[in-house]
């Protein structure tokens, strides 16, 4: 059978799977990402791992959603988030592996192709997906086709600015807005607003390097005064910048993925709130922010499979 391998490449850890073209995922499972000083290193143990698993299948792509994945080079490029520095010439090595096609992206582009092969952007030509992982990626889709930019690098509403003198990014810049809207960013303002307030917290009893996402969630749920204003917060951040995405791009839906979107309403109707009030006149009550249908362990699996997917049509 043919099958299509997909790698996402994380800070901490890469998940990998093999997929059949129905979109099943007949294997998954991670490896460290930090566990290796040396790339060449890592691509060889990764691949060693998913050639156990292919079970007599046919591999007729691989796909890879990285951060900084440049489509164009099937490179990763200068990635903030990687212990490896530079180019990183990822494609070339995994087509030697597997003897098969590399393509290559950032992990929020492999999102939305998935979103648009096997998720509820289906039949859509005109969509967004933000990931809200460790910090914020957006694929872009328009007239049914990824936007990937002259560069290969197209998407990086994460890194657009919110406030100039705002909060230090790992890009070098500041006030990006991944620095609030994301889990890292929504645990630092969890922080700044346990200094403004004055009221009792759970998470006044939680260090910063344990809090998560989860614990913000499960005490703004229990009524929790800063847990709440945090997602206050960091939806009205969200919803601001999205109407500007609006004005760019008219998309007929935008998607929500990650950890952070999984706190339902908490984060989704102060986000389409503040968007709605600041989206010009034309656009309001137009576009949909809707829950990714791909919120799963194995969704950037299928996301960077679909990239080979949506390549061999």
């Amino acid at each position: 059978m043919n099958v299509t391998i997909g790698i996402d490449i994380g800070g901490t850890n890469t998940k990998y799977g093999v997929v059949d073209r129905e979109g099943n995922v007949l294997f998954h499972d991670s490896i460290s990402t930090t566990g290796y000083d040396e790339f060449e290193t890592y691509i060889k143990s990764l691949s060693s791992e998913i050639k156990k698993n292919l079970g007599g299948n046919q591999v007729v792509g691989v796909g890879v959603g990285a951060a900084n994945g440049n489509y164009y080079k099937g490179t990763i490029e200068h990635a903030t988030n990687l212990k490896w520095k530079g180019i990183l010439p990822i494609g070339e090595m995994l087509k030697k592996e597997f003897n098969a096609p590399a393509v290559i992206t950032n992990d929020a582009n492999a999102a939305a192709v998935g979103e648009m092969v096997f998720g509820a952007a289906k039949g859509m030509k005109d969509f967004i997906v933000i990931t809200l992982g460790t910090g914020l990626g957006s694929g872009i889709v328009s007239n049914g086709q990824l936007v990937n930019g002259k560069h290969g690098i197209a998407g990086e509403l994460g890194h657009t600015t919110v406030n100039y003198a705002g909060r230090y990014c790992n890009c070098g810049k500041r006030g990006c807005l991944e620095t609030y809207v994301s889990a890292t960013g929504i645990k630092r303002t969890v922080y700044k607003l346990l200094a403004d307030h004055l009221e009792n917290s759970e998470l006044r009893q939680i260090s910063f390097e344990n809090l998560n996402t989860k614990m913000i969630t499960e005490c703004a749920q229990r009524g929790d005064v800063v847990a709440l204003a945090a997602f206050e917060y960091t939806g009205r951040i969200l919803g601001t910048k999205l109407a500007e995405t609006v004005a760019h791009t008219d998309p007929e839906a935008i998607f929500l993925f990650g950890g952070l979107s999984l706190a339902g309403d908490l984060i989704f109707k102060p986000t389409i709130k503040h968007m709605e009030v600041n989206l010009m006149p034309v656009f309001r009550g137009k576009v949909k922010i809707l829950p990714s249908g791909l919120q799963n362990q194995a969704a950037p699996i299928l996301g960077a499979s679909s990239l080979v997917w949506s390549t061999l049509k």
